[in-house]
């Protein structure tokens, strides 16, 4: 095992900076999910959806104040998996480790065909031709320096933060007769059944939906250990990155509620292009393409950056092949990158040689361990602030209302998982992604080292 107490050693000189791990947290987030996914939580709620939105935002802001307070009162264990592990041992951090790897090699391969789709109709390739390019030229990306693939990701997340600003600022000025033949908000708001149409229970139905499109800001824990202060990027970063995704949603979102009429939005179409068209703005459908292929090239790189690292990670403490561990701090993990890539691209080949089998069966195994992932760094925090408080030394932890809004926070996971339960179309997901935590802790339990 990696010692932990050891002098860490100095960061690369082209390593990440301040500028690239915000962005890498923004674009772990802010996906296709939000522009074209969006669509379909609108249309089954209303705009009470914003309620759901809201909750989600909340649960990502509290995990992301625990994980940041862990950093900083133990600064420069590694990622979220090694806090994880300082708190409850190896098997703990075995099983967070896999569960994550195994999340989101199932996004990469995932994003790859959305991205192959895309391009389809301007290349005239087949789809499994356009996913390896894509995966390779990605691959390629990730072999060089940390700060190439940190430039790459600020420039794909520059643009989707953009994009949304530029929406909402847009919206404004339509929603308040600046331009345009005027739009009646309060009539698109609660002119169709009111603020719930669909009553709340519609709403809580649609929060796994939306807590899966709000998820990655994580991924920063990960790229902050290679940049020069990784302590206080991360603690940077994770106290204002929940907050600020959960401002762009709610208000990219209001403001779709304000300009059109929740009726007329139709899922699997982008609920952004009928807000844009209803405005007048030319080219709205190819803008939004270009602002989700951003999206998609985004999430594959920061998907091919983060399974590599914990990849690495879990070799540097015995929990995968040495073969993958890195020699040195400042080394590229390329065999990583090389292994996770392969994975990728098989699950990518699933989804078009058996889309309704072997595909279908690892999005359910995958769906929810990111919500086992985020149960134990909350459980984490528990314990190590319980920790330190008996022994008087708490002084970094600030999070109000301890340990009721760890166990509030515990509650809502669960809460989430028995709204899955109850939701036919996410039932075999929940089953299959608590199935799949229960192997990855029964292979940690078989293996010798475990503890």
């Amino acid at each position: 095992m990696v010692d932990q107490d050891s002098t860490p050693q100095a960061p690369p000189t082209d390593g990440l900076r301040n500028r690239h791990i915000a962005m890498i947290a923004l674009g772990g987030i802010i996906g296709a999910g939000l522009f074209v996914g969006s669509g379909a939580a609108i249309a089954a709620t209303g705009p009470a959806v914003l309620l759901a939105f809201l909750a989600v935002g909340i649960l990502v802001i509290l995990v992301m104040r625990m994980l940041g307070e862990m950093v900083v009162a133990d600064p420069g264990r590694g990622s979220f998996v090694e806090y994880i592990r300082a708190a409850y041992g190896n098997r703990a951090g075995f099983t967070a480790g896999w569960l994550y790897w195994f999340f989101w090699v199932v996004v990469l391969g995932s994003e790859a065909i959305a991205g192959a789709i895309l391009l389809r109709d301007w290349v005239g390739l087949p789809v499994w031709v356009l996913s390896i390019l894509l995966i390779a030229v990605l691959k390629l990306i990730n072999f060089a320096a940390p700060r190439v693939f940190g430039e790459c990701e600020f420039w794909l997340s520059l643009i989707k933060v953009f994009s949304i600003i530029a929406f909402i600022g847009v919206s404004l000025l339509y929603v308040f007769h600046v331009f345009g033949p005027g739009v009646p908000v309060r009539q698109n708001f609660l002119g169709h059944g009111g603020f719930a149409p669909h009553g709340f229970v519609a709403v809580l139905s649609i929060i796994p939906t939306i807590l899966f499109t709000m998820m990655g800001s994580e991924i920063a824990t990960v790229a902050a250990a290679e940049s020069p202060e990784p302590g206080k990027n991360v603690a940077r970063v994770t106290r204002s990155i929940g907050t600020r995704v959960t401002l762009f949603y709610l208000a990219s979102v209001a403001m779709i509620l304000l300009v059109v009429s929740w009726t007329t939005i139709v899922p699997g179409k982008s609920p952004f292009v009928t807000a844009m068209d209803t405005m007048g703005i030319p080219g709205a459908g190819l803008l939004m393409r270009i602002v989700v292929l951003s999206a998609i090239l985004s999430c594959l790189n920061s998907s091919m950056y983060i399974t590599s690292r914990i990849l690495t990670e879990l070799a540097g403490q015995g929990d995968a092949p040495a073969k993958l561990a890195r020699s040195a701090a400042t080394e590229v993990p390329r065999l990583a990158i090389v292994v996770s890539s392969i994975a990728g691209t098989l699950v990518a080949f699933s989804s078009i040689l058996a889309p309704d089998t072997i595909f279908a069966f690892l999005l359910s195994c995958s769906g929810g361990v990111i919500l086992v992932v985020y149960s134990m760094i909350v459980g984490s925090y528990l314990k190590v602030r319980t920790k330190a408080q008996a022994k008087g030394d708490a002084d970094g932890f600030s999070l109000p209302l301890f340990p009721f809004c760890n166990y509030a926070t515990l509650l809502a996971v669960v809460f989430v998982f028995v709204a899955m339960m109850f939701n036919p179309a996410e039932r075999m997901t929940a089953i299959a992604s608590i199935g799949t935590s229960i192997v990855f802790y029964g292979v940690a339990c078989l293996r010798p080292r475990s503890q």
